[in-house]
Order: structure tokens, then sequence, then C-alpha cells
């Protein structure tokens, strides 16, 4: 696989218990890691992505209980979608309507079906018919089918008030090229299989996006080490004059944060080393991980978390 595109997308939730129940017992994820925010340690952080939690298929959520509803608008992702066979999107839309999913009907972009949803808080998702995604292997350790399964993502969509600047940044940075346009949507694409879609919508005048349940933290994407990502943090710098953060050791990856110029947030992670380096990659997300320095405080940590003990993660 190519190392580049989406790492991963994180987004904001309410219920812990609530986020956890759609992600894995109606999408069909697999929960890959539970740990807590290491900025907010009161604060679960829940990796979703494929069996082995592979770069390109990571959905990941802080879940606030009481955080206020955000609200969709400029500087901002608006929409996540993932790859899912092209025979599926029948199956799925059933599959919607016995679980009381919010969605609409299908639509054509870019001469692809896709399937628009939401989450229980409002996050804009879709789903995209891929030909040639049933070839790839599909986490079956859930509910839903593995010929069925989700397949990683299919890329974001960001709502901005200009997009040359950030498409500049996508093509000379991470390695995208402009593959089409459809009205004031332009499509970037990566050599990647998954996450390999960034959709620029230009949408001058619109209102500012207001962070809250239901909208997007920020945007990763691959570096596939250190060498990499100092590469690209570089050319920020010597092309487009923008400084990243000092580099943040995450446990799974490690991570520069910069504010693209429409206002997005972006990360860039690297793959190394990966989620199995705590636990058995058989065992992933059945317990609490800790970052070192957070490990001597574990029983005041568990005991502020909310209990999601109830709720079944397939192992």
């Amino acid at each position: 696989m190519a190392r580049n595109g989406i790492h991963h997308v994180t987004a904001i939730a309410g219920d812990a218990r609530r986020n956890l129940d759609f992600y894995v017992n109606v999408l069909g994820l697999r929960l890959v890691k539970k740990t807590v925010n290491f900025d907010d340690p009161g604060t679960y952080h829940f990796y979703y992505g494929d069996e082995a939690g592979q770069p390109g298929t990571i959905l990941t959520f802080f879940p606030w209980t009481h955080v206020a509803p955000g609200r969709l608008g400029v500087g901002e992702t608006q929409e996540t979608s993932f790859r899912v066979p092209e025979r599926s999107l029948g199956w799925w839309t059933e599959r919607f309507v016995q679980k009381g999913v919010r969605h609409e009907a299908p639509v054509t972009r870019f001469g692809e079906t896709a399937l628009p949803f939401r989450d229980p808080d409002g996050m804009r998702l879709a789903l995209v018919a891929v030909p040639g995604a049933e070839a790839e292997p599909g986490w079956a350790g859930g509910d839903v089918p593995a010929e069925h399964a989700i397949r990683g993502f299919h890329g974001v969509s960001l709502m901005l008030d200009k997009a040359e600047r950030t498409a500049a940044i996508l093509t000379d940075v991470f390695g995208f090229a402009e593959v089409g346009k459809e009205g004031n949507v332009t499509r970037l694409k990566a050599d990647a299989e998954t996450g390999g879609i960034v959709d620029l919508n230009e949408v001058g005048g619109f209102l500012p996006g207001r962070p809250g349940g239901g909208t997007v933290h920020h945007v990763a994407f691959r570096a596939a080490d250190d060498a990499s990502q100092a590469e690209m943090v570089e050319k920020l710098v010597a092309n487009h004059g923008l400084v990243t953060t000092e580099q943040k050791d995450r446990d799974y990856f490690r991570s520069v944060y910069f504010r693209e110029p429409g206002g997005v947030l972006f990360e860039i992670a690297t793959d190394e080393p990966g989620f199995a380096v705590d636990e058995p990659a058989e065992a992933l997300g059945q317990a609490l991980k800790l970052p070192r320095l957070l490990e001597p405080h574990r029983d005041r940590i568990e005991a502020v978390l909310p209990d999601v003990s109830g709720v079944r993660a397939a192992a």
C-alpha cells in the first residue's frame, strides 16, 4: 500500500456508550484502541478501524457526554466517507432502515454512488460503492458479514471559502493530484487504496463552522516515518509559510499539527509504530491503554471515565 493519503480522522461525539455501540455494532468497525485523550485524560479516545488498525481505516472520537452540538460551516470537514463493495449499498440501506439510522437517498458523485447518513451525534458520513472493494479484506468479527464490511476510508470533503491554497498543500506536501471538478467541488486523489480522496467544496460566504458534537476535530495525513514527516514539515515552511507544532508522541504514531489556510486543522501522523505496539493484534481494543506518564494515575482516571462495560465490542 502506498504510504500517503489519509491516516485517520478524529471527531467529537457525545455519549461514549452510544458512540461505541453505533460504530462497532451498527457499522461493524473494530474497536482497535480504547485509550484516553492525552490532553484531557478524563475523556476516552476511541479508535475504530479494520482488523489490523491500518492507516487509512481509522476513525477516532473524543466523546464528551454533555458536549453542545457543532455547526457545519467554512473551515470544517463536511463529510467523511467509507469504501464498501459495489453491490453492498442495498444491504446497507436495509440495515439503516432496520437500525433507525438517519440516511438519504443514494447520490452520484464523480461517477460513484454514495449513500449519505448521519451518526447519533449528527456527524455527516457516507458509504461509497467502490468497484473491486469486495476483493479487499473485510472485518468479520462483528455483526456485519465480511462481504458487506466497510473497507476503510474513501475520503473526506472539506468546506472552504477558497480552495486554491488548500489544494496547493495537498498536492505539493501530501502527494495528491487533481482528478476532476463537479460544480464548486474539486476532487484530489492520492496514490492510496484507502483514504485517497479529498474533495474541496468552495462555498464562499458561508458562516464558519463551530466545533462540537458531530463535527470533525482534525484530519491526519500519512507519513511513512519521522524522516518523511520532517520533509513534509520543511515543505510547509519553505513553500507555504506554515509552521507546525513540535512533534507529539501519541504512542501509536508521532504527530505534528497545523491549521491549513482554509481553517481546517491538519495533522501529519507517522505509520509507525502502529496499534499493536502495546497489546496483541488479536486483543486490540479490549483493555484501557494509558500512556506511560498517565499509568500511575490509572485508578483515578478509571474512576471518572464513563462506564462502557455493558456495550458489546467484538474481539
